[in-house]
């Protein structure tokens, strides 16, 4: 649980940087982007929460069915506000993806995985909301995980070692 409340803490801080860094290419859109980072932020807190009553329910106390129920409902609830937190997530990558196209010092090949693993997290996570049969899922992770990986780890690296730097010319 507090490795996700450290990604929540750092969610609030890349979403106040992605805005700085995007609103010179376009301010609309980089303050849309921000605002949908902050709602995934805000419902992964919401999420949280489940996880908390999970442990507070789990402290030195007899297992019951009862207590196995509630646990896993809260489990499950956990599951399902993070999956609609991350189809928010998927909507904040597409700006931030169409945003990062609209200039010529991001390589375009990052703006191109940014849209895909937009897609991926939109198609894998309403699928989950809607509990389509997990097969599906299943192959259509399989399909977007690279590129997901590839997208958000590229840009994430780009922005490490080339993003907001000013080239002297001499």
């Amino acid at each position: 649980m507090t490795d996700l409340i450290i990604i929540l803490i750092l969610d609030v801080i890349v979403t106040w940087s992605f805005y700085i860094f995007l609103k010179p290419i376009n301010q609309e859109l980089a303050l849309l982007a921000s605002w949908l980072r902050l709602t995934y932020a805000v419902i992964l807190g919401i999420g949280i929460l489940n996880l908390l009553f999970v442990l507070l329910l789990s402290n030195n106390v007899p297992v019951t069915d009862q207590l196995q129920e509630n646990i896993t409902f809260y489990l499950e609830a956990f599951e399902m506000i993070w999956a609609v937190g991350l189809i928010v997530f998927g909507l904040h990558l597409f700006i931030v993806g169409w945003i990062t196209f609209q200039t010529n010092s991001i390589p375009k090949i990052i703006s191109i995985l940014l849209v895909i693993a937009a897609v991926g997290y939109l198609g894998i996570h309403v699928c989950k909301t809607l509990l389509i049969d997990q097969n599906i899922i299943t192959t259509i992770e399989l399909i977007f995980n690279m590129p997901m990986i590839a997208g958000e780890l590229g840009f994430g690296l780009w922005l490490l070692f080339k993003g907001g730097k000013v080239i002297k010319k001499f």
